[in-house]
């Protein structure tokens, strides 16, 4: 399944893409996907319906993010060895476990805004995960069962209040639209092989960013078990899991974002973002 939220900003429904590309309304069977929906009994409660009988919503509405008002919003660092290497850093010998406010999250084709006072904005496409069951103590060949899906991220990142503002990365990471999720949520049995999916990154027309989820130095499996070992993830948690190459922090010199800029991110299975760049007023 391919879940969605369609609609004005604070006015989402939740919907489906259907098999011919029609998103159909499910606001009647769930009233949002959020941590009260995101398990996998509403997906068996959505399984049993008859997709042609909703209502169908224009595919010209807006697309929100797939996924709102999270209980945590983790992140991975550093998780691709190449992209360790081209920001001086040492490939981690455990998972680099940080937070992103939720509300920093957004939609895939918002804009991403430049905030007042930041000179250093940049991109990084992610796959993240979105946990579907209360998970504790979770041994690694178990991690899949508590996997609801999987959607696109952009970890879009602050450099110099992440790097120089006091140690937590989490300040260059929670900018108000720093979390562009989507286009939708894609249920894990609509993905063959995790350990094998595409990603890259587009800026103005040209690749910045290409990857492979069996290039990352701590699969998706072992940081689910993991992070349980020291925090209880909830169902609608979400953990993005780290960049590959091509940051324009590791440009020379670094190359960051700008008013006017446009990035295009794809990853295999999970769709396409596009995202336009403009400055806080």
């Amino acid at each position: 399944m391919k879940l969605l939220r369609a609609g004005e900003l604070g006015k989402e429904l939740p919907a489906i893409l259907d098999n011919e590309n029609k998103i159909r309304n499910l606001s009647k069977l769930v009233e949002d996907f959020g941590p009260d929906t995101l398990n996998f009994e509403t997906l068996e409660k959505i399984r049993r319906i008859d997709l042609r009988s909703l209502p169908i919503i224009d595919n010209n509405s807006r697309i929100g993010s797939c996924i709102t008002k999270p209980s945590n919003f983790f992140a991975i660092g550093l998780n691709y060895k190449a992209h360790a290497e081209e920001t001086n850093s040492d490939a981690p010998k455990e998972p680099i476990v940080f937070n992103k406010s939720p509300n920093c999250i957004v939609g895939p084709n918002d804009n991403v805004v430049v905030p007042k006072f930041s000179n250093s904005l940049d991109h990084e496409i992610e796959i993240a995960i979105i946990i579907g069951s209360k998970a504790r103590y979770v041994k690694e060949e178990e991690a899949q069962k508590f996997i609801l899906g999987y959607c696109i991220c952009n970890d879009i990142s602050e450099r110099e209040w992440q790097k120089n503002r006091g140690g937590q990365w989490v300040k260059g990471k929670s900018g108000d639209t720093f979390g562009p999720l989507g286009p939708y949520l894609v249920t894990k049995d609509e993905i063959k092989d995790p350990y094998n999916l595409n990603l890259s990154l587009d800026l103005n027309g040209k690749r910045r960013q290409t990857g492979n989820t069996k290039l990352m130095i701590f699969n998706f499996d072992f940081l689910i078990s993991h992070i349980s070992q020291f925090i209880t993830l909830m169902p609608g948690d979400i953990i993005t899991t780290g960049t590959p190459a091509g940051v324009g922090m590791g440009m020379k010199p670094p190359s960051y974002l700008k008013e006017g800029d446009e990035m295009k991110l794809s990853v295999d299975n999970l769709g396409e973002q596009r995202l336009k760049v403009i400055k806080e007023k």
